[in-house]
């Protein structure tokens, strides 16, 4: 994950130029994660919530907005000083080991798992859960395997290389593995912007894997 350090001062521009098919920048998809967790959550959720995994802050920056505690983490310390201007407001750490246990009422993992190894991912989705306090939701997005197009995306993007997707089914048993209950999963972002006008029915298709990404989330008991 440290690899990010070398990206941390261009990932936007590369990011931009990686999803500029469809006809969006990055900020939209940004924007659409926080949108699906005011939904979720309800904007007035006063319960903190954690950014695991968040990079150079694009996502924390709205999170702030939105709700009225936010914490980011990140392994990579370059693109951890660039979240820090984008969110000064939010509280980032830059060690597991600090994250306080049991605390947080969401943890959100936005495309963060394709980075990890396979064979590392159950842990690490042990460790995120034991940071969510009883009641509490772990919200994980992830590209969907499924799509062809999600594929061909990852496949040519440079911060992307040696990543490894997972299948829906997969993120739904690492939720249950990390010991979360009433674990759900929709599909997620269907239509580039020349359709823009059919995206009200998005959450109409939930169902259908042919979303480029997924949401899944589980609650913790």
């Amino acid at each position: 994950m440290t690899d990010f350090d070398k990206y941390a001062r261009s990932y936007e521009a590369i990011h931009a130029e990686n999803v500029a098919g469809s006809g969006e920048s990055p900020s939209y998809f940004a924007a659409y994660k926080q949108r699906i967790l005011e939904r979720m959550l309800g904007r007035g959720f006063e319960r903190p919530v954690l950014d695991f995994g968040c990079g150079i802050g694009a996502l924390t920056e709205l999170l702030s907005r939105s709700f009225r505690e936010v914490d980011g983490y990140d392994s990579s310390a370059e693109s951890l000083q660039v979240a820090r201007t984008r969110a000064p407001g939010a509280r980032f750490f830059e060690r597991v080991e600090a994250i306080p246990t049991a605390h947080y009422g969401a943890v959100v993992l936005a495309n963060v798992l394709h980075h990890v190894p396979p064979a590392d991912r159950p842990g690490l989705l042990r460790t995120v859960g034991a940071t969510v306090a009883p009641g509490g939701r772990l919200i994980v997005f992830e590209h969907n395997r499924l799509n062809p197009i999600t594929r061909r995306v990852v496949s040519a993007c440079p911060f992307d290389d040696g990543a490894s997707l997972l299948h829906p089914w997969e993120v739904r048993r690492l939720l249950r593995g990390a010991g979360l209950r009433a674990v759900a999963l929709d599909f997620i972002v269907f239509f580039p912007r020349v359709l823009r006008a059919a995206r009200p029915l998005e959450p109409f298709l939930a169902w259908l894997p042919l979303g480029a990404q997924v949401c899944a989330w589980g609650t913790r008991q």
